[in-house]
């Protein structure tokens, strides 16, 4: 495995993964307003976020032998993200500045952010799969990550909805 094409993978990661935390922290600072535009710029950012993380985990340099078992457990975790990622998906129906009311049905009933949790199971899952030590370690800066994308999901969604303090304690994450 050449150590450039890891270490440009860790690089894309980081940076991708920057790209939506400025983007996130200027939305809730109303800097940024959110367009068509920035849609756009973000799901791509977010594409090869998700493209460079699964190459990577595969293609990790520093490697730990890991029983089949947890190994299995990693993919059955990133399975099951990709189910609770997609369950939310087809629920909100949208990527992105959702307009309408408070969604609080199907998976929204029991889990707040879906999504994210989705992204957090993929992110612990995939480099247990694989092994993969570097991307292991790694993950836990980019779950702190999704948990600030969340934490300020949380505030925008107090402020706009009335009835969301309330939701909020009545589900998960």
């Amino acid at each position: 495995m050449d150590r450039n094409m890891f270490f440009n993978l860790v690089i894309a990661c980081v940076t991708t993964h920057i790209v939506r935390s400025v983007y996130e922290i200027l939305k809730h600072k109303k800097v940024v307003k959110p367009t068509k535009l920035s849609f756009v710029i973000i799901f791509a950012d977010m594409a090869l976020l998700w493209t460079s993380w699964f190459v990577l985990c595969g293609l990790d340099i520093y490697r730990i032998d890991l029983p089949a078992i947890i190994r299995y457990a990693g993919i059955a975790f990133s399975g099951a993200g990709g189910i609770v990622f997609a369950i939310a998906l087809f629920t909100i129906k949208s990527l992105e500045n959702h307009e309408g009311d408070l969604i609080t049905n199907g998976i929204y009933s029991r889990i707040r952010h879906p999504m994210y949790l989705g992204f957090i199971l993929w992110l612990i899952g995939f480099p247990i799969f694989y092994g993969a030590l570097s991307s292991f370690v790694l993950s836990f800066f980019f779950i702190a990550n999704v948990l600030l994308w969340r934490s300020l999901e949380e505030k925008e969604l107090v402020e706009r909805f009335s009835a969301y303090r309330a939701y909020r304690k009545t589900t998960i994450f």
